[in-house]
């Protein structure tokens, strides 16, 4: 399939009524190359590598890029969206140079643009990940997880997933037992098995979230340690476990601790992220009614993660 490419040329100031106009003309998302994100400050508490490269953003302004398929009706779609947008001027928002331009893009370019964006990032004292088309050298104490995230599962590099592999390595000792609940991407229980966990338990309810983590587990030669199982939170599970890791929903870790609670043994750890902050007193108060203490609370940007023990 062909796509169409629409650039527009514009200020910080329109970039959210510009978005909108996009999402409403048929586009799934947008790229905001702004270049302000050059000189942003970061956090680099663990030496995080952000490579961007100044030719990719304007010299002055902002450039908003979405993606229309090419079909017979894009000419007029076009054309609203112009028309849209110089209506902008009637509500005093300054559109700038306001220049549209439009390019065909194939769809296997399309699909892999994103990854000129994507680099080995080191997310904490151990673990670095490094996505399996980049050449990497490790240092001697460094533990790599390569990633192909594709485009359902994201890089491993969110806030809430960096907070729990810093979690898991303060709690995840060799031969323990680990279970994994929404797995995703299979990061976490990947992280786990190269902590030198005697046995992983990886479950997520998407098929493709499943199919995803198999791959990355072998790609990461973690397979035999990891075992990759579609199922809904804990229903089902028996055995004990020394730690459980879920990176999700706050409302969704609120519904299971009690089960959680059941199944950590005693001394030992339910991490819990994923959590916003207007959540965090609510599953503070769900552990602790649960039985577990918190013994630390990690903060990362706008996201809370829980190390919580049990008594």
């Amino acid at each position: 399939m062909k796509w169409s490419e629409i650039a527009i040329h514009t200020t910080n100031e329109a970039v959210e009524p510009i978005s909108n106009i996009l999402h409403e003309a048929g586009a799934s998302g947008v790229v905001i190359e702004d270049p302000l994100e050059l000189v942003k400050e970061r956090r680099d508490e663990f030496g995080e590598i952000y490579q961007l490269d100044p030719n990719d953003y304007p010299e002055e302004g902002v450039i908003i890029k979405a993606y229309l398929p090419v079909t017979s009706f894009l000419g007029e779609t076009v054309e609203g969206i112009k028309e849209a947008i110089n209506n902008l001027i009637l509500y005093d928002i300054d559109l700038g140079l306001n220049s549209v331009t439009i390019s065909e893009v194939n769809e296997e370019e399309w699909a892999t643009a994103w990854k000129k964006y994507y680099h080995p990032v080191k997310i904490s004292e151990k673990f670095t990940i490094v996505p399996t088309w980049e050449e990497y050298e490790p240092h001697s104490d460094e533990i790599i997880i390569e990633l192909d995230p594709g485009m359902a599962f994201g890089t491993g590099t969110h806030p809430t997933t960096v907070m729990c592999i810093q979690a898991l390595e303060k709690t995840v000792q060799p031969g323990d037992t680990v279970v994994d609940v929404g797995t995703g991407s299979g990061v976490l229980s990947i992280a786990a098995a190269k902590l030198n966990a005697k046995s992983v338990l990886a479950l997520d309810l998407d098929e493709i979230a499943v199919k995803s983590a198999k791959l990355n587990a072998k790609l990461n030669k973690v397979h035999e340690v990891v075992t990759v199982r579609q199922g809904n939170l804990l229903d089902g599970i028996q055995d004990s476990a020394d730690v459980i890791v879920a990176n999700i929903l706050a409302e969704v870790i609120v519904r299971f601790t009690n089960d959680a609670a059941k199944i950590v043994k005693p001394g030992g750890y339910f991490i819990t992220s994923g959590i916003i902050q207007q959540k965090k007193q609510e599953v503070k108060e769900s552990l602790l009614a649960a039985g577990f203490i918190i013994e630390e609370t990690l903060s990362m940007e706008d996201w809370i993660a829980f190390i919580a023990k049990k008594q």
